[in-house]
């Protein structure tokens, strides 16, 4: 096994030569700008150097150049200014302008006002003039009508006369009113011309001060968009010059690097700085460490057997061909699996942990304890009869899976998963309380005449009578067939929340009264393939219907329903309580319609009680 001490030593070794290049990579970046600083700071002590008289003449040149592109930055700087001051100077001018013409314009508004108001009331007077006029012939037919029904009788009344001479006496009053009301027109419709001519005239006036307004705005937005044009050249252009300024500076660094490594080679010091000269020192000494360690280290790595460092290459690059192989076909193994019989029917699993969380839980226990320990109970069925274990503090999830037998009888498997591991419970059980232990292919069980347990997994038992026991273990061992996790029922299953206080499936709908009480209306059970419940018990509690339909449109249809009838459809069986406190959210998604809905305290308790098949108390309409 020397190949391995050989493989893992030169692992070491590249570990700390690559260390080591680090270390080395940044030693030389802190000496380059330490060189620079003192380079920098070292100028005028370089002019005495023939060497670096080149890098003088070169640093000359692009300070020139530098203080070329300053000045030109100042100049763009003050022209900002100016564009600024013309800017802030033309709105101040706008807001002058526009506050004048909006006060010359407040009393010429004023007055076309008050003509539209004058002209508005001459059309009503005349409005009804005309009304009046129309009534007054009106009433002259009426009562010609009436003098011609009157002569036309047979025989004639007996005051023929009397009534004929009144009919003709009204008759002869109406020309003379028409007459006074044709004046009061003529007179209304003179009086209706003037005021028209006068809002014409004042209309023309705000229209002519509007112009005005609009033609002043128009004119300084243009002088402010030409104005915020120029700024944003000269903005360009004071970016451009900056970068210019900053490229100029960065092409120094070479010039101020060589003349720094000179003077260290000199070991001359600027007066002004003479720590300078100390930290180039250093770094270079830090440097030349470096580069001495890693030409150590690889000639340490060049005495090492090549022949074992190939064995050990070959041991890790067979080790990650075997990983690449495994570790695939454990991926896809399921994390975690239901051990329920293929032929399972409906499905009720219990999270034992968030229904004591969940506040309607805590406050139907505080409040009535008798009756909710009814409810625990027909929730949990045969799982609280479990030896040493404390379902509401030492369970996670009571998994129940119903079918119905040959016989028509109702069959129950029933799984516990616990909080911890169970060799406590297991323990338990071996050392008495009247099991009888007998493996099923390996794995034992432990009956008695009316009970019956099994450890499926590591933290699951299979518990109930001890046939349906026995029948959960050979499903486990793969003796019989279970219910596949990427079925269609378990699809769904898995579908609803598993954080949920309740989770209720059923693929057989219509027969779900065959293991609970009655819960939804036979209309939506005739209706599913398939139906999932899910609820949550807080405040507001939160309820989740899953229905697979027969096809996309079926479930559309459905949905549709839904939305248009929810009284119908989302109704506790038997009872005038709705499931939902607020109109539902119904969505569809191929053949598979989703009710979302806030439920209701009284329905909540009402729902529990029908799954756990209790006794129910008086329904209180909702």
């Amino acid at each position: 096994m020397s190949f391995i001490r050989t493989g893992l030593r030169e692992i070491g070794l590249k570990v700390r030569r690559q260390k080591t290049r680090m270390a080395l990579r940044h030693e030389k970046r802190v000496l380059q700008k330490c060189e620079i600083a003192l380079g920098r700071e070292g100028c005028d002590q370089a002019i005495n150097f023939p060497e670096v008289r080149s890098e003088i003449v070169a640093l000359k040149k692009l300070e020139q150049e530098q203080r070329e592109v300053a000045v030109r930055i100042s100049q763009i700087e003050e022209g900002i200014k100016h564009i600024e001051t013309q800017r802030q100077q033309n709105a101040k001018e706008q807001a002058e302008a526009l506050t004048a013409l909006e006060e010359e314009k407040k009393p010429i508004v004023e007055r076309r006002n008050e003509a539209k108001s004058i002209a508005e009331l001459c059309d009503r007077e005349l409005s009804r003039v005309e009304l009046r006029l129309q009534d007054n012939d009106a009433a002259d037919r009426e009562l010609l009508r009436k003098l011609a029904e009157l002569q036309a009788q047979v025989p004639p009344p007996a005051d023929l006369d009397a009534q004929s001479a009144g009919l003709s006496a009204r008759r002869a009053h109406l020309p003379h009113q028409r007459e006074e009301m044709a004046r009061a027109r003529l007179g209304s419709a003179d009086a209706c011309r003037r005021a028209k001519e006068k809002l014409t005239t004042e209309e023309a006036a705000v229209e002519q001060i509007e112009k005005r307004i609009g033609k002043i705005r128009s004119e300084h937005e243009a002088r402010d968009r030409t104005l915020s044009e120029s700024a944003r050249a000269q903005q360009d252009a004071l970016k451009e010059a900056r970068t210019r300024h900053q490229t100029v500076e960065e092409r120094k660094n070479p010039a101020y690097l060589n003349i720094g490594r000179h003077l260290a080679t000199q070991g001359i010091a600027p007066p002004n700085a003479p720590h300078l000269l100390d930290d180039v020192n250093r770094h270079r000494v830090a440097v030349t460490k470096h580069t001495e360690h890693k030409a150590e280290l690889a000639v340490l790595s060049s005495q090492i057997d090549k022949q074992e460092l190939r064995k050990f290459y070959f041991s890790i690059l067979s080790v990650l061909i075997l990983l690449a192989i495994i570790l695939p076909l454990v991926l896809q193994s399921p994390a975690k699996r239901e051990w329920l019989p293929q032929e399972t029917e409906a499905i009720l699993s219990v999270n034992t942990q968030q229904l004591q969380k969940d506040y309607l839980a805590k406050r139907w226990e505080k409040e009535q304890a008798e009756e909710w320990q009814t409810v625990w109970s027909g929730l949990t069925a045969n799982a609280k009869q479990t030896p040493v274990l404390n379902l509401s503090r030492d369970a996670v999830r009571v998994t129940r899976a119903m079918t119905t037998g040959s016989g028509g009888n109702v069959r129950e498997f029933i799984l516990v998963q616990a909080r911890a591991d169970v060799s406590p419970v297991l323990h338990s059980v071996e050392r008495g309380q009247g099991f009888e232990r007998r493996p099923i292919g390996g794995l034992p069980v432990w009956l008695r005449p009316d009970f019956a347990l099994a450890r499926v997994g590591p933290r699951t038992l299979a518990v109930g009578t001890p046939a349906e026991v026995e029948e959960l273990v050979r499903v486990r061992l793969g003796i019989e067939q279970d219910l596949k996790i990427t079925g269609n029922l378990f699809d769904q299953f898995q579908a609803l929340d598993q954080e949920t206080a309740v989770r209720l499936i059923s693929s057989d709908p219509p027969n779900l009264a065959r293991y609970f009480s009655p819960i939804f209306t036979r209309e939506l059970l005739d209706a599913a393939q398939i139906l999932g419940l899910g609820l949550t018990l807080g405040n507001p509690g939160k309820g989740r219907v899953i229905l697979k339909m027969k096809s996309a449109n079926a479930a559309e249809e459905l949905a549709q329903h839904v939305r248009d009838e929810p009284q119908r459809w989302l109704r506790v069986e038997d009872s005038e309580l709705l499931f939902y406190a607020e109109p539902p959210e119904v969505s569809t998604e191929g053949t598979r319609v989703e009710i979302r809905f806030n439920l209701p305290e009284n329905s909540a308790r009402l729902l529990l009680q029908r799954v756990a098949k209790t006794a129910e108390p008086t329904v209180a309409g909702n």
